[in-house]
């Protein structure tokens, strides 16, 4: 069985991007949340092996989520993803637990890269 993602974008299109890299790849959609409070239940839900998760998304923001998902598994695996110009965030999403991150637009060899880097 492929390793179970769970896809956090607010942007239907972006999540559509994702999944279509990922199951060209291998890789099993566990589901998908548009925004960190559904990203939060859907983790609790679902246990994926691995979280994509955007950083901008209204309601609750991708590193807070962040926080709250490696409240409920300390080991969780969360990639981020963020569009140009947001090292800030992306180093504040480090410091949360993400354990690496892709930049929009993406290149799928990129996320393919990031995903093997964090579960193999």
């Amino acid at each position: 069985m492929g390793k179970r993602i769970l896809i956090v974008d607010d942007a239907a299109f972006m999540r559509m991007m994702i999944k279509d890299i990922l199951v060209k790849n291998g890789y099993e959609i566990a589901g998908e949340a548009e925004n960190g409070i559904r990203a939060v239940e859907k983790y609790r839900e679902l246990m994926p092996d691995l979280v994509i998760m955007d950083i901008t998304m209204p309601e609750v923001d991708g590193i807070t989520a962040v926080k709250e998902i490696k409240k409920l598994n300390p080991d969780s695996k969360i990639i981020m993803c963020s569009a140009m110009g947001q090292q800030a965030m992306v180093i504040e999403s480090i410091q949360a637990g993400a354990r690496d991150f892709i930049v929009k637009p993406f290149q799928p060899e990129r996320v393919i890269e990031a995903i093997k880097k964090v579960i193999g």
